[in-house]
């Protein structure tokens, strides 16, 4: 396309206005990225680790489930062993039961027919670990959604009631102060005097249990109290008047509590399951 004189003055004009334009857009995103707040910042970097966990979630549930189409391949050739070892033991106990063959050959079919059947048994069990495995993804999964959406709330609400977050789950209270396993008998004087028996401790720092989930729990005790029952909320208001801090649990979570109870102390960060 062959332009004159004045159509070039004015492609010329518009160049220059649309790159004043693009100077002028540039500008003001890099205006708006320096204006960005602390508080915005920080909303950001909360919500970059969130993402990459349901990430690595959604990874583990898809090996899980690719690790369950092996395993159920491979079931179906085991449960084909298991009737093949069937049918022939069936023929041989025929077979020494007409004395053509020795006891030998009956026992080494029989053998091999426990030996298939536990092959069977082994992978079925594999299948429902995996199972599990999912349903415990999810279900800690959908605790953390559920969680996602009341957060501001919750922690607009905590910092009114002096660092107290209740959720369905369980109660958390954030202290004022640090805390030591060394403080735990006035703790056990406080219920003693209150109660007129001894406070029911079911983890005094580390145990297998923690050593098993991977859980540092050295400078933290659990006591077998329901935070719903009164001598469990008795207990709290003192914790929380002495500014220690707890978290309780209202039932069980998988791999994180085993029942009802309250955690006195920091909450257990992770560390690898010994």
């Amino acid at each position: 396309m062959i332009f004159g004189r004045g159509t070039r003055t004015t492609g010329l004009a518009l160049c220059a206005a649309l790159s004043f334009c693009a100077a002028t857009a540039q500008a003001g995103q890099k205006s708006r990225a320096k204006k960005k707040t602390p508080a915005a910042q920080e909303k950001k970097a909360e919500a970059e680790p969130v993402s990459e966990v349901t990430r690595l979630r959604a990874q583990l549930v898809q090996a899980t489930k690719d690790y369950k189409t092996s395993l159920e391949q491979l079931l179906t050739h085991y449960e084909k062993n298991v009737k093949r070892a069937e049918e022939k033991l069936v023929k041989t106990r025929e077979l020494y039961t007409e004395g053509l063959v020795a006891r030998r050959a009956l026992d080494e079919d029989e053998q091999a027919l426990k030996l298939a059947r536990a092959d069977v048994s082994k992978v079925e069990g594999q299948l429902k670990s995996a199972d599990v495995q999912i349903a415990e993804t999810l279900v800690e999964a959908e605790a953390e959604e559920v969680a996602a959406k009341t957060l501001a709330q919750s922690k607009k609400a905590a910092r009114a009631s002096g660092g107290l977050l209740t959720t369905t789950a369980y109660i958390r209270y954030g202290g004022t102060r640090a805390w030591s396993l060394n403080e735990a008998g006035a703790v056990m004087q406080f219920f003693t005097r209150s109660f007129g028996r001894q406070l029911p401790v079911s983890s005094f720092g580390q145990s297998p249990v923690h050593d098993r989930w991977g859980y540092d729990h050295h400078n933290a005790m659990d006591v077998g109290l329901s935070p719903d029952s009164a001598d469990g909320r008795a207990l709290m208001e003192y914790l929380r008047s002495s500014g220690v801090p707890f978290t309780a649990f209202r039932f069980a979570i998988p791999g994180t509590a085993t029942g009802p109870h309250i955690h006195i102390g920091r909450p257990s960060h992770k560390v690898a399951p010994r």
